[in-house]
């Protein structure tokens, strides 16, 4: 079941997170099938929680279509966003997603995958 996490600020809302305890097995292979969602995770995987501001990543799409996918990795319980101010910043939820997934996202990670 998503959890809505309360509003920091009035001009958007908070982002809506997935447990991955609740996520498919399909929807995780769907979130983690798109090259740019796998360029998200990896570059996430580098770096620190928190560090990760939604517009500090170099991906060839639109600020709409980066902010769908972001919304799938979240929805697929890959990803916990959460606003500082002007900026949403982003965490991997590695451990989360092991438990329910042993093993899959360190395929994704190879670099050679």
């Amino acid at each position: 079941m998503p959890i809505q996490e309360p509003a920091t600020s009035s001009h958007r809302t908070a982002p809506v997170h997935t447990d991955p305890a609740q996520v498919t097995l399909e929807s995780a292979l769907l979130a983690l099938a798109d090259p740019v969602r796998r360029t998200l995770v990896r570059e996430l995987a580098g770096a620190e929680d928190w560090a990760r501001s939604c517009g500090s990543f170099d991906v060839p799409v639109t600020k709409a279509t980066l902010s769908r996918h972001f919304a799938v990795l979240r929805e697929s319980g890959l990803l916990e966003q959460r606003d500082a101010g002007a900026k949403r910043l982003n965490r991997l939820r590695r451990a989360e997603f092991e438990e329910r997934f042993p093993g899959l996202l360190d395929l994704v990670l190879r670099q050679d995958g």
